[in-house]
Order: structure tokens, then C-alpha cells, then sequence
């Protein structure tokens, strides 16, 4: 019995020092089937990521038309606080159009992409077949996924 629970001590000892030495993002990638949580927009674009799940705030300053080439895709530009512009890029074929008009407020989560121009945020919709973490738009205090 004694064997028995110091291996165990041992065992959760040791999960204690791993967990302590790997980064939070590494825990996050796997419980959200191989997406990442970043800190920001803003230090995901300084740091060159792609493919983490930022929330953001921020201004529509441009809507765009929308793409069409392939899955459809809402099209619009913020301005966050920093400054930073990021491309929204909605997928409309999974849910509903946004109400997106220049200089309103919006805010929302989904998975950055890095560009040179700011980045690109996408999946900011439900994952049909539940294998990636869901996004969502806000705006006017109604949220859209």
C-alpha cells in the first residue's frame, strides 16, 4: 500500500513539473482539436502565428463584397484599439449574415490568421461537425455563430 502511494505521489509530482514548464497553449491545441488560444490579435500578429483563437474588439472602418469563391464568406474590416486592422472573413454558407456597417462596434472570436497587412479572423461560426472551437460575432449586443 505504501508502494502503491508514493508512486502515486511520484506520478502527480512529475505531472506537476511538466505542466509547470509547458506553455498554456500546448494544453489548449490539444483540448481544442489542434487550435491554439493566443494571448491577442495584437501578439499573435507580432510574433508571426497563425491558427489560434483570439477575441477581439474593435471598429468596422470597411465592408468588403463578399467572397464567393468556394465556401461564401462575409468580408469586413476592424480597427482595434492598437490600431491594428484585421480581415473578417464570416462564413455565411454555415451562418447567418451580420449586420456589419462602417463605424460599428463589434466584437468577436475566431481563429487568426497572420498577414503583413494585420491578419485575417475566420471560424467565427459553430463547427458543424464540433471538431473545432466555435467563434461568434457580436454586435449590438446580439450574438451571431
Amino acid at each position: 500500500m505504501l508502494k502503491k502511494l508514493i508512486t502515486v505521489a511520484l506520478i502527480v509530482a512529475v505531472l506537476f513539473i511538466v505542466r509547470s514548464q509547458v506553455p498554456d497553449a500546448f494544453f489548449e491545441s490539444i483540448l481544442h482539436g489542434g487550435t491554439q488560444t493566443a494571448g491577442s490579435a495584437e501578439e499573435a500578429f507580432r510574433n508571426g502565428r497563425s491558427g489560434v483563437m483570439v477575441t477581439v474588439e474593435g471598429a468596422v472602418i470597411r465592408v468588403l463584397a463578399d467572397d464567393n469563391d468556394g465556401s461564401r464568406h462575409q468580408r469586413f474590416i476592424i480597427r482595434l484599439a492598437s490600431g491594428q486592422t484585421l480581415l473578417i472573413a464570416h462564413n455565411i454558407d454555415l451562418s447567418s449574415r451580420v449586420p456589419a456597417q462602417q463605424n460599428l462596434q463589434v466584437k468577436l472570436r475566431g481563429q487568426y490568421e497572420w498577414s503583413d497587412k494585420g491578419g485575417t479572423v475566420h471560424w467565427t461560426h459553430r463547427d458543424p461537425q464540433q471538431k473545432h472551437e466555435a467563434g461568434w460575432i457580436e454586435i449590438g449586443g446580439r450574438r451571431y455563430n
